[in-house]
């Protein structure tokens, strides 16, 4: 399973790559299918409101047949009476010849059912089609006497075409002869209406997939230029980044060979001159001792001196690189160690006030606040011109403070007289790696520099009776 993820594992650029697209895909799916619907819905009430209009069209065209027809023989129908033979013939041959277009006739069957005139379909003459049914199962003459006997009105149903003898869907108007017991009427095909429906469906369709097409291609187009601008974004990003990766690791360099200069200078303008001077002293003093100098004592006395403050130098420069009061003791202890041996060096007014914590500094956390204020007071040394310093460290419900502040020129006047240097960056990047922040307020009254570590670094205390040395803030 842990293979299966690993194998599964995306990198930066395909996850955004992915967060882009995924989005982008299931939008315009939706908007797709939401578009297809709406089409094919307004496309279907078109179409039906197209075929109503056609049949309507047709049925009015029957109507006008019938009506036609009727005033034709309506002169011999009025004044005949119901068992009228003569009349009764000629209104057959009337109807008999009264044939339109290719398809169009008029028919005539009684209240039994038996036909009587069929033009175009002469093999139905004179039998009885009560029983007919079409393939769809609609009993078509039964429907037409029903509606015959009901006044008037429209059957559609299914009936073979003269000119081919299949079946296709037709819309027929029936009256009736009451007197007579005659069921008359006339239909037209309607397939020209079905296959105009079918094709207008067909088209919609062709059109339903047309946009389909029209939206993947633009979707294509986007994520295509989705994954190219991801592609230069994340080459760009990779370039930025190597860059800042160099400048970092010249920074560092910088930093270090910054560090070791000083602690050469160090080394050579404080140990190794009181060292010089320790052995000038032994040189006198052996000199002196041969020759029975009384002196040997005085100079013996300053060369021990001497070693002792070489040994004094060696501690300060050792606690500037690692101070063991802030592994043994805590952070707390480690700034008042700081701020006394400040205090002492520049002769300035230095304040340092702490509160007890609830909870203990994480050790990354102790390091970066011990650097910020050493980083810190050595700006004030060297360019701030203060004459007082105040430091204060306390935690809160977030976290962890560090408060710094002087009452120097400012840093816009530093900046003036000394070129940046990359304290104040350390600083940042110290906090952003913890995750915290840091504030610097300067003004002509001076310069207040706050880090605030999250909560985070804020260790649980160690439980009473521990045998692990209890380590303060």
């Amino acid at each position: 399973m842990s293979r299966l993820f690993h194998f599964i594992s995306l990198s930066y650029g395909q996850k955004m790559f992915l967060l882009a697209s995924v989005p982008l895909v299931l939008a315009v799916s939706a908007i797709s299918f939401l578009v297809a619907a709406q089409s094919r819905a307004l496309a279907e009430r078109e179409i039906h409101s197209l075929e109503a209009q056609l049949i309507e069209a047709k049925k009015r065209e029957l109507r006008n047949y019938v009506t036609q027809a009727r005033n034709g023989f309506y002169f011999v129908y009025g004044s005949a009476a119901p068992n009228d033979q003569a009349a009764q013939q000629q209104v057959k041959q009337i109807l008999a010849a009264m044939i339109y277009g290719d398809e169009g006739f008029f028919f005539v069957y009684d209240y039994d059912g038996t036909n009587i005139v069929s033009p175009r379909q002469t093999d139905l003459i004179n039998k009885n089609w009560l029983d007919y049914k079409d393939s769809e199962g609609t009993p078509v003459v039964a429907e037409f006497l029903w509606t015959a006997r009901s006044g008037a009105g429209y059957v559609e149903h299914l009936w073979p075409k003269p000119s081919t003898g299949q079946e296709a869907r037709m819309i027929t108007y029936v009256t009736s002869f009451p007197s007579w017991r005659w069921a008359v009427g006339t239909g037209v095909f309607i397939d020209d209406v079905v296959a105009s429906v079918a094709a207008t469906r067909a088209e919609v369709e062709t059109r339903v997939q047309r946009t389909f097409l029209y939206i993947g291609a633009i979707t294509l187009i986007a994520l295509l230029l989705v994954f190219m601008s991801g592609l230069f974004i994340n080459i760009r990003e990779r370039r930025l980044a190597d860059a800042k990766l160099k400048q970092l690791t010249q920074r560092v360099f910088d930093t270090q060979e910054e560090e070791r200069g000083r602690v050469a200078r160090e080394l050579h303008d404080g140990i190794s001159q009181i060292l010089v001077g320790v052995k000038y002293a032994l040189d006198v003093t052996k000199r002196r001792f041969n020759q029975g100098d009384d002196r040997a004592q005085d100079t013996l006395d300053k060369g021990i001196d001497n070693l002792g403050q070489a040994i004094n130098e060696v501690r300060r420069i050792s606690r500037d690189l690692r101070p063991g009061v802030l592994d043994d003791l805590g952070l707390g202890p480690a700034l008042h160690a700081l701020t006394d041996d400040f205090r002492a060096r520049t002769g300035l007014e230095t304040h340092f006030e702490t509160a007890v914590f609830r909870n203990r500094l994480s050790q990354d956390a102790k390091i970066a606040l011990y650097r910020i204020a050493q980083e810190a007071l050595t700006n004030v040394e060297r360019h701030a011109a203060a004459t007082q310093v105040s430091i204060l460290l306390r935690g809160h419900r977030r976290g962890a403070i560090l408060r710094i502040e002087d009452n120097g020129c400012g840093l816009e006047e530093t900046l003036r007289k000394a070129a940046p240097g990359i304290g104040l960056r350390n600083m940042q990047e110290r906090m952003d790696q913890l995750g915290g922040t840091l504030r610097v307020l300067s003004s002509k009254p001076g310069t207040v520099i706050e880090a605030q570590v999250p909560l985070t670094q804020m260790l649980p205390p160690e439980k009473d009776g521990s045998s692990k040395p209890k380590a303060r803030a």
